[in-house]
C-alpha cells in the first residue's frame, strides 16, 4: 500500500496545486446552489430531491473532466513510461489515481452541505432520503470516474478522453430511463434496467439502502478499474 499511497497523493496534491480546481470547485458549487435555490423557495417543500436530480446529469460532464487528462496527459508527456519503470504494479497506480480523484469529488460534493443544513432550518425533512442522496451520489461518482480513468488510458488526447468518457457514462445513464425501456423488445428490459446508473441512485436517493444497487455501483467501479489495468498492462506489452 506504500506505492499506492505515495501516487495516491502525488496525485492528489496534483488536483489542488492547479487553480483549474478550485475553478472546479466554485462552477459546481455555484452551479448546484442557483438551480436548487431558484425553485427550493417556491416548491415550498423541505426536500434536496430537486439538487439530488441534478447531480447525475452535472457528474456526467464533472467525472471525466476530473480524469480526462490522468493517463492521457502521463502518455502524451512520455511519463508513463517512467512510471512503469518503477516498483510499481499497474493496479496500484490505478487504484490510487481512482482514489485521488474519488477524494476530490467527495470532498467537493461535502461542500454542498450548505444545503442540507438550510433545508433543515426552514423545515423537517426525512433524513433517510438525505443521507441516502449523498452515499447515492458518492458511488455514482465514482462510477463515473471509474470510467473516465478507462477512457483517459486509450488515448493521449485528453479532449477525445472526455468526450469518450461522458459518451460511457451518457449511455449508462440513460438505458435504464423509462423512455429507453419502452422502445426495447421485453427480453432486454430487465437487462437494461439493472445497467442504468440513474435507476440504482434514485432508488439510494429514495433512503432505502438496498445491497443490490451497492453491490452494483461497486461491480461497475472494479469493472472499468480492471480494464484500466489491461490497456496498460497491454500497452507495456506493446
Amino acid at each position: 500500500m506504500s506505492t499506492t499511497g505515495t501516487i495516491f497523493r502525488r496525485e492528489l496534491n496534483g488536483y489542488f496545486s492547479s487553480p483549474v480546481a478550485y475553478i472546479v470547485i466554485l462552477a459546481f458549487l455555484g452551479v448546484t446552489h442557483w438551480l436548487f435555490f431558484r425553485t427550493f423557495f417556491l416548491a415550498n417543500q423541505s426536500s434536496l430531491r430537486p439538487f439530488f436530480s441534478l447531480l447525475p446529469w452535472i457528474f456526467l460532464f464533472l467525472g471525466p473532466a476530473l480524469t480526462m487528462r490522468a493517463w492521457a496527459e502521463e502518455k502524451k508527456l512520455g511519463t508513463l513510461e517512467v512510471l512503469m519503470t518503477f516498483p510499481v504494479r499497474e493496479r496500484e497506480a490505478v487504484l490510487a489515481k481512482f482514489l485521488a480523484a474519488f477524494t476530490f469529488l467527495v470532498i467537493t460534493l461535502g461542500l454542498t452541505l450548505s444545503l442540507p443544513l438550510t433545508v433543515m432550518a426552514v423545515g423537517s425533512p426525512d433524513p433517510g432520503p438525505m443521507w441516502g442522496g449523498y452515499l447515492g451520489a458518492c458511488l455514482l461518482g465514482g462510477a463515473y470516474l471509474a470510467i473516465g480513468l478507462f477512457a483517459s488510458s486509450l488515448t493521449e488526447n485528453q479532449i477525445v478522453a472526455f468526450i469518450l468518457a461522458i459518451t460511457v457514462c451518457f449511455v449508462l445513464l440513460v438505458i435504464g430511463e423509462d423512455i429507453v425501456l419502452f422502445s426495447l423488445p421485453a427480453a432486454l428490459v430487465p437487462l437494461c434496467a439493472w445497467l442504468g446508473l440513474g435507476a440504482h441512485f434514485e432508488s439510494i436517493g429514495r433512503g432505502v439502502i438496498d445491497s443490490r444497487d451497492i453491490l452494483y455501483y461497486l461491480s461497475v467501479i472494479v469493472f472499468f478499474l480492471f480494464l484500466n489495468q489491461l490497456a496498460l498492462e497491454s500497452r507495456k506489452w506493446r
